[in-house]
C-alpha cells in the first residue's frame, strides 16, 4: 500500500513538473510577443544548437529531415524539455527549493542563448527569464501540495493505537488538482494571448506584401522558347512553383518584415558613397526580370534542393557602382561582399562575380508575385552560378564590402569553402528508383544544370555500358536548368541507369563521388529499376 502511494506521489510530482514547464513556455510565449518572436526560449536554444552544430550534423539533418529539419529540431527540444520538467518535478518533491532553482537555471540557459544569437540584444533575455520565474513559482506551489506533513500527535486520552495508525496524513490531492488546473488555464490563456499579439504584429507585414504591386520590368525576361518543357510524366516542371521551391536556412522562425520599414545599408571598404535604400527606392530604379535556377550546396547527387524561378529585381552591380565600388579587376580594394540578414545570417559573395556582367540582383518578385516570406520578403539576393550559401541572402538588410582574408562568413566558419561556383550536375527524375516499368520503350528523363555555363549535352548509360546521347529540351538561357530525355529500349530484369552532363564550356560532369562539404557534392546520379 505504501509502495503504491509513493508511486502515485512520484507520478503526480512528474506531472507537476510538466505543468510547470508548460506554464513557463506559455509565459515566455507572451513575453516574446512583446519583445520579438525569435527571442522565445525554444527558438533561441534551437538557434544556438544550429549555430554550434558541426557541418556533418547539419548535413545529417538536411539529408534525413529535408526542409522539415527545423521542425524536427524544435520537436526534439520540446521532448527534452518535457523529460527535464518531469525529472525536476520529482526532484522538487524531495528538495523543493532545489527543484525550483533548477528551473531558474534552465531559464538562464535560454536567456544566454537568446542574447548570444548574432542578432540578439539584452531584451531578448526577458522571455526566458520571465518564463523561468513563472515555472519555478508554479512548481514550488504544486510540490507544496504534495509534501507530506509531520506526524500527528496521538489524540488526548487515546492509546498508541488510536486513529488509523498512519504516521503521516495524506498529501493535499484536492489542493494539487485545483492549483494545477488554475495554473494550466491561466497559462493557456497567456499563451493564446501571446499568439494573438504575435499575429497582430505580423499582420502589418502580411498586409504590406499583399499591397505590394510589382512593376512591369524595364528589361523583361525573353520569352521561354517552345520546347523548353518536355511534358513527360514524372519530370520536374521547368518553373518550380513557389510552394514547392526548396528552403534550406537556419531560421526557426521565418522573419516577417513590413515592406515599408525595410532598409538596406551598403558600406565598407572601397565604398566611396555609402547608401541606405528602402523598397520604394528600389522600385524607382531599372527593374529586370530573369529566369535563374538556384541550387543549395547541401544538395546531394540526385537531390531535391534545386529549383528554377522567374525573378524580378534590381541589378546589384548598379547599386554598387553608385556607391563607388570597383571590382578587384578594376583596382577595387574589396574582394568580398558580406550580406547580412535580419536573423543574423552572414553570406560572403565574390565582388567580382556580382560585377562581372551576370544578372546578380536584389530580387523583389518570384514567379510573378512578391517574394514569399519563407523566400526572403521583401528583398533577397540572387546571383546566378553560385551556390546559395555564398550568394542567396534572404531577408537582407546590410551589405558590407571587405576581403576574404579579413572576414569569414557564417558557413565558412563551419568548414565550408569561401567560394563555391555551382558544379555541373544532372538528375534522373523518371523512372524513380525501384520502379517497375514494362519492357519496351521507356522514357528516361530528368534535368541537368550548370548555371552561368549552360548545358550542351546529357548522356545516359545502362548497367555500366556505353553512353547514349539524350535529347535536350530547348535552352532558355545559360542560368537555368535544362530538361532531357532518352528513349530506353528496356529489357526484362534489374538494371542500373546513370546520367552525366556536359556544360557549355565542354567540361563533362565528373564521376568521382564526393560529399557536399566543403563546396558541393560530385558523382553520377543513378537509379535501379526492375523491368517486368
Amino acid at each position: 500500500m505504501a509502495h503504491r502511494s509513493r508511486a502515485a506521489l512520484t507520478a503526480l510530482a512528474a506531472l507537476g513538473g510538466l505543468i510547470a514547464g508548460f506554464c513557463s513556455l506559455a509565459a515566455a510565449e507572451l513575453v516574446s510577443a512583446l519583445v520579438r518572436p525569435e527571442a522565445g526560449p525554444v527558438t533561441a536554444v534551437g538557434g544556438a544548437v544550429i549555430d554550434r552544430s558541426p557541418a556533418a550534423l547539419k548535413e545529417f539533418a538536411v539529408r534525413h529531415f529535408g526542409t522539415g529539419d527545423k521542425l524536427a529540431l524544435e520537436l526534439g527540444i520540446v521532448v527534452l524539455l518535457a523529460v527535464f520538467a518531469m525529472a525536476v518535478g520529482v526532484l522538487a518533491l524531495h528538495h523543493r527549493r532545489t527543484g525550483s532553482a533548477a528551473v531558474l537555471l534552465f531559464g538562464a540557459v535560454g536567456a544566454v542563448a537568446a542574447v548570444g544569437r548574432p542578432e540578439g540584444s539584452a531584451p531578448d533575455a526577458l522571455p526566458s527569464v520571465v518564463g523561468a520565474a513563472v515555472g519555478a513559482g508554479v512548481l514550488f506551489a504544486l510540490t507544496g501540495r504534495l509534501t507530506t506533513a509531520p506526524p500527528r500527535p496521538p489524540a488526548s486520552g487515546s492509546g498508541s493505537g488510536s486513529g488509523s495508525g498512519e504516521a503521516y496524513r495524506a498529501f493535499d490531492r484536492r489542493g494539487f488538482v485545483i492549483t494545477a488546473a488554475v495554473a494550466t488555464a491561466v497559462s493557456a490563456g497567456a499563451g493564446l494571448l501571446g499568439r494573438r499579439l504575435t499575429s497582430s504584429v505580423q499582420a502589418g507585414a502580411t498586409a504590406s506584401r499583399h499591397d505590394l504591386v510589382l512593376p512591369v520590368p524595364d528589361s523583361p525576361a525573353p520569352a521561354v522558347p517552345a520546347g523548353t518543357g518536355l511534358n513527360i510524366r514524372g519530370l520536374s516542371p521547368f518553373f518550380t512553383p513557389n510552394k514547392d521551391f526548396y528552403r534550406v536556412d537556419t531560421a526557426l522562425v521565418v522573419p516577417r518584415l513590413d515592406a515599408a520599414g525595410w532598409r538596406l545599408r551598403i558600406h565598407g571598404e572601397g565604398v566611396a558613397r555609402p547608401l541606405t535604400v528602402g523598397l520604394h527606392d528600389l522600385l524607382r530604379r531599372e527593374i529586370i526580370e530573369r529566369d535563374i535556377t538556384l541550387a543549395c550546396v547541401s544538395n546531394e547527387v540526385g537531390g531535391p534542393y534545386i529549383g528554377n524561378a522567374r525573378w524580378l529585381g534590381v541589378r546589384l552591380a548598379d547599386l554598387l557602382r553608385e556607391a563607388g565600388v570597383r571590382p578587384p579587376s578594376a583596382g577595387g580594394p574589396a574582394d568580398q561582399l558580406v550580406a547580412r540578414s535580419v536573423d543574423g545570417m552572414t553570406i560572403g559573395t565574390p565582388v567580382e562575380a556580382v560585377m562581372d556582367g551576370r544578372d546578380a540582383m536584389l530580387a523583389l518578385g518570384m514567379n510573378g508575385e512578391p517574394l514569399p516570406f519563407a523566400h526572403g520578403f521583401p528583398v533577397r539576393m540572387v546571383v546566378p552560378g553560385l551556390y546559395g550559401y555564398v550568394s542567396a541572402c534572404k531577408w537582407i538588410e546590410d551589405i558590407e564590402l571587405t576581403t576574404f582574408d579579413a572576414y569569414d562568413a557564417y558557413w565558412v566558419r563551419r568548414s565550408w569553402a569561401q567560394q563555391a561556383p555551382v558544379k555541373t550536375e544532372s538528375r534522373i527524375d523518371t523512372p524513380r528508383s525501384l520502379a517497375s516499368p514494362k519492357p519496351g520503350a521507356v522514357p528516361v528523363a530528368g534535368v541537368a544544370w550548370a548555371q552561368h555555363r549552360g548545358i550542351s549535352r546529357v548522356e545516359v548509360r545502362v548497367d555500366g555500358g556505353e553512353w547514349h546521347t539524350a535529347r535536350l529540351s530547348a535552352a532558355d538561357n545559360r542560368d537555368t536548368w535544362r530538361q532531357w530525355v532518352w528513349e530506353w529500349p528496356a529489357t526484362s530484369g534489374r538494371h542500373t541507369l546513370e546520367v552525366r552532363a556536359t556544360d557549355g564550356t565542354g567540361a563533362t560532369q565528373t564521376g568521382r563521388r564526393a560529399g557536399t562539404v566543403p563546396d558541393g557534392a560530385t558523382g553520377l546520379h543513378s537509379v535501379v529499376v526492375d523491368v517486368s
